[in-house]
């Protein structure tokens, strides 16, 4: 059998059989994770060398020293209480890498007050109102932030820093070293390390103090060469009276991560963050997936703080709980007056780079989410159609599949907006073509897509075949776009064309060349209604070490594959959404879909939690997983509806779409070897079903929307823990079954078979909850039990809050886009509530010239206001009010009266309900952007 096809056939099994641990590495097989681990927590190496420490306009520079290198750091304090610290050799044999890509820009520094310096230490003052302080210690070194005079976060308390500068090749040896001065100081260097390549004692002489033999590693038949020599960094980060932490993703766990080390450790190996591409992953597992955002929350009742660990290495991260004491006892005890606190300590190692770390620290959830977005930028807002209803599949066969795809959905009165191309509709898997034998006019096919409102996307893959005449291929070979291997050639790997090249996005202008491929001349056969699916990206590499590239591989710049791996798959999508815009001229905004990611991928696209499988442990999975990711900046998620392994059965599939129908991105997709699950081929009452939740997911398109304009400008997740809303309600920080849409609405998915019940937490003592499809009221603080079909599932609407949708069906939202609306106010216990609005064209970049429309609603003692939510938007809406309900209201109006902003006045039609306390006003008739009053009497 041809290489490729075992290799695939391998793919197959696995995604069969479940995830082959043994293409993947643990910590004891990752030798840089093996020596930061062994690390035991003691008094720091690493000390402030006296009169090194400089303080200026927001920072403080100085100078560290361990036993055999010296170090230069800085403490820089950032506009919103928030503060980076730096560390870099001082004189490296070799540059050392920064992560750049994954920053919006140079973070703004903020002016810093010196409120005390001694022989031991120094501490600064910054952050709004001068709440935020930094306490720099200088021997053992160790940095503590401070938020109101408590500290919150503590780096090298326990005094696990590393860092493994630089050396010669010359120290190499494996023979005991002559006693000469460089070697003295290569055995100093060594302290607390271990090196686990070296046979056991009565097998092998070791020398009398490890040495880096490690300048080579191979892992199966792979070989490591590592030019530079060891590389690695470390730091402890404590989190004192936190016992919850989050983030760090992509992991297929617990909402809340678990302990990985010491008492009380639930997985026994660290955290990793290195993107892979892994088949039929495993769930309750710490293993790298496709994506990775080195980004952590801690929570408790009385403040939030998080850490951004600014490194695209390798990384692995353990966590585990003690009570606060030792290097930081004395700052505890002298703001707190008490000698132990409960918290979580991390420990942070990466292969490369440098120590970079932003800390955040809030103090609420909300400063977080706008703290975080300053640094590396929010998710911009999406066009309408990505965040509406999307079918794929790997693959449909052929134009006339296509064309059969879209007649049934037309036939059943179904909506969807896009319809999805796999890797089988190119020529030969080479991307940026068609088969034109099963594709013979793919701009017909586009067009008449098009006519319906609905868009296509198709897959491009950074893997490029090598194939004599393809001219991708001809252009990446003959102008050097490729990623090289360590002896300077063309990176040669298999992945599903076979033969194939990686092309080097860690390039500017290579960035600039990937986007003019978009261009309608050059992508043959495409027009401006075809957007781009970004796979493989981790990279996939089938027959490289763990399934991805060599780490030794050279990029841009010179740097190695192992400094860049978990930002590569970011800058795909990067250049691939620049080519859209420059398609249009500037004028569209682009929508790509990514598998791998990076802190600051939200600024490029969406992306989805990967290759999973039809079973209900995947569906529940999916809920912490999401919410993970939004914590952690990336909003514009989702997981793939069915699961994309295997056969779900109509229960299974029938919650996954009523899951999917309420979470941020919203995709059907199913591999290639599973039975067709297209809505419209089930029974009818399946079918039914499945329209149900795809409408839902349509009618409050207008409240997504909405959140996703939020999302732009503060970057706050749309969908969220209850806790984030909730932040002093202990009950909440554990629940990851649960989550809100933005603070409105609560959705708690079935995700377990034949359940005719279902309990649901309902936060907020003083909280009023309405069930969206009866109208029950429930009292917040308090665990209900709901009786749930087929047909339902637990979704609530909070009081307090107004909710616009669209009522009309439609077969996709271009043709919704003037449609009425109607707004659903729940009233909570003052009998008030407030909510807002916003609308643009859906498509175009207009609304950065001002071309938007943000209306703020609000119902108080009896009297609804719709008033201009920000003057600077000039869009016109042809939208109209079409109903008002009102829930909660206990009374029958004599009458309800609208008032325009000309003056004039009219009494408005409504139906009152007694029993669900639920007043619909009917037709106010009035254009959703004008100022207007209701009043009930």
């Amino acid at each position: 059998m041809h290489a490729l096809h075992l290799i695939i056939s391998a793919c197959a099994v696995a995604s069969v059989i479940g995830v082959d641990r043994n293409n993947f590495k643990t910590c004891s097989e990752s030798s840089f994770c093996k020596r930061n681990r062994d690390l035991e927590p003691k008094d720091s190496r690493f000390h402030v060398v006296p009169g090194t420490i400089n303080i200026g306009s927001g920072r403080v520079t100085f100078e560290l020293l361990n036993d055999e290198a010296s170090f230069v750091g800085e403490v820089i304090t950032l506009v919103d209480n928030t503060a980076r610290l730096m560390i870099n050799e001082k004189a490296p044999l070799h540059p050392r890498y920064v992560v750049k890509d994954s920053l919006d820009g140079e973070p703004k520094t903020a002016p810093l007050k010196l409120e005390e310096q001694t022989d031991a230490s120094v501490r600064v003052n910054f952050g709004s109102e001068g709440r935020a302080s930094a306490v720099i210690v200088f021997k053992p070194f160790r940095v503590d932030f401070l938020m109101d005079k408590e500290i919150v976060t503590s780096l090298n308390s326990r005094g696990l820093m590393n860092f493994e500068h630089y050396r010669k090749p010359a120290l190499v040896q494996h023979d005991p070293p002559a006693p000469t001065e460089a070697t003295e100081e290569h055995h100093e260097g060594e302290e607390g390390q271990e090196n686990h390549e070296q046979p056991p004692a009565e097998e092998h002489q070791a020398p009398p103090e490890p040495t880096y033999e490690d300048w080579t590693e191979t892992y199966k038949s792979h070989t490591d060469h590592r030019p530079k020599g060891p590389s690695s960094l470390g730091m402890d980060i404590s989190f004192p009276g936190v016992e919850h932490v989050y983030g760090i993703p992509e992991h297929a766990d617990s909402l809340a991560l678990k302990l990985t080390k010491g008492n009380g450790a639930h997985h026994s190996e660290p955290y990793r963050l290195y993107n892979l591409d892994v088949f039929e992953y495993e769930l309750n597992n710490p293993m790298a997936l496709y994506g990775s955002i080195p980004v952590m929350m801690a929570h408790n009742a009385q403040h939030s703080t998080s850490v951004f660990w600014n490194n695209a290495a390798e990384t692995w991260i353990d966590v585990s709980n003690s009570l606060a004491k030792s290097g930081i006892l004395s700052m505890l005890s002298y703001f707190h007056g008490s000698d132990e606190t409960p918290q979580i300590d991390t420990h942070w190692f990466s292969e490369s780079g440098i120590i970079d770390v932003f800390v955040m620290l809030g103090p609420k959830p909300h400063d977080l989410f706008r703290q975080y977005a300053a640094l590396t930028g929010p998710t911009p807002l999406p066009p309408m159609f990505s965040i509406a209803y999307h079918q794929c599949r790997w693959n449909y066969n052929d134009q006339e599949d296509v064309y059969g795809v879209n007649k049934g959905y037309e036939d059943h009165d179904i909506p969807v907006d896009v319809i999805w191309l796999d890797i089988e509709h190119t020529d030969g898997k080479k991307y940026f073509t068609w088969d034109v034998a099963k594709f013979p006019n793919s701009k017909e096919m586009l067009d008449k897509l098009w006519s319906y409102g609905r868009r296509m996307v198709t897959i491009v893959d950074p893997h490029i075949k090598r194939e004599d005449g393809y001219h991708i291929h001809s252009d990446a070979s003959s102008q050097g776009l490729y990623i090289k291997n360590h002896n300077g050639g063309d990176y040669d790997g298999w992945c599903w064309p076979g033969s194939s090249s990686w092309i080097d996005f860690t390039s500017p202008d290579i960035r600039k060349w990937w986007a003019e491929q978009l261009s309608l001349s050059r992508y043959s056969g495409s027009t401006t209604s075809l957007f781009t699916w970004n796979d493989m990206n981790e990279p996939s590499v089938f027959n490289g070490p763990e399934i991805t590239m060599h780490k030794d591989a050279k990029h841009h710049g010179d740097w190695e594959h192992r400094d860049v791996h978990n930002v590569y798959g970011m800058l795909q999508p990067q250049a691939t959404g620049e080519g859209q815009v420059a398609r249009s001229g500037g004028r569209d905004r682009p929508f790509v879909l990514s598998r791998a990611f990076f802190a600051g991928s939200q600024r490029f696209g969406a992306i989805w939690t990967g290759d999973n499988t039809a079973d209900w442990g995947h569906l529940k999975a999916s809920m912490p997983m999401l919410l993970s990711i939004g914590l952690t900046g990336l909003t514009f998620a989702g997981a793939d509806v069915g699961g994309f392994f295997k056969n779900p059965d109509s229960e299974l599939l029938i919650r996954w779409y009523q899951a999917g129908a309420h979470q941020p991105f919203f995709r059907a997709h199913a591999h290639l070897d599973t039975k067709r699950r297209e809505p419209y081929l089930h029974d009818e009452n399946v079918m039914q079903r499945i329209r149900n939740a795809i409408l839902a997911r349509y009618s409050r398109l207008p409240f997504w929307y909405t959140l996703y304009y939020h999302a732009s400008k503060t970057g706050v997740p749309t969908m969220r823990p209850l806790w984030v809303e909730f932040p002093s309600e202990e009950a909440t920080f554990s629940l990851e079954e649960e989550y809100l849409i933005g603070s409105a609405l609560l959705a708690k998915p079935v995700t377990e078979a034949g359940v005719s019940s279902w309990d649901v937490y309902l936060p907020g003592k003083d909280e009023v909850w309405y069930a969206t499809d009866d109208l029950s009221r429930y009292t917040g603080g308090q665990t209900i039990t709901l009786s749930v079909t087929l047909d339902r599932i637990p979704l609530f609407q909070r009081g307090g809050s107004i909710i616009p949708t669209k009522e009309r069906i439609r077969r996709s939202t271009v043709q919704m886009l003037n449609d009425p609306l109607t707004l659903t106010v729940a009233l909570n216990n003052q009998g008030s509530a407030k909510g807002d609005l916003y609308m643009d064209d859906e498509t175009t970049f207009d609304h950065h010239s001002g071309k938007y429309l943000l209306r703020n609603f609000e119902f108080t003692a009896g009297k609804f206001t719709s008033r201009n939510g920000d003057t600077a938007g000039s869009y016109r809406s042809e939208s109209w009010v079409q109903r008002i309900d009102v829930i909660g209201i206990t009374a029958q109006p004599a009458t309800v009266t609208l008032t325009l902003s000309n003056g004039s006045q009219r009494q408005l039609a409504f139906y009152f309900n007694a029993s669900h306390s639920r007043l619909v006003i009917r037709k106010p008739d009035v254009n959703i952007g004008e100022d207007f009053d209701i009043v009930i009497a």
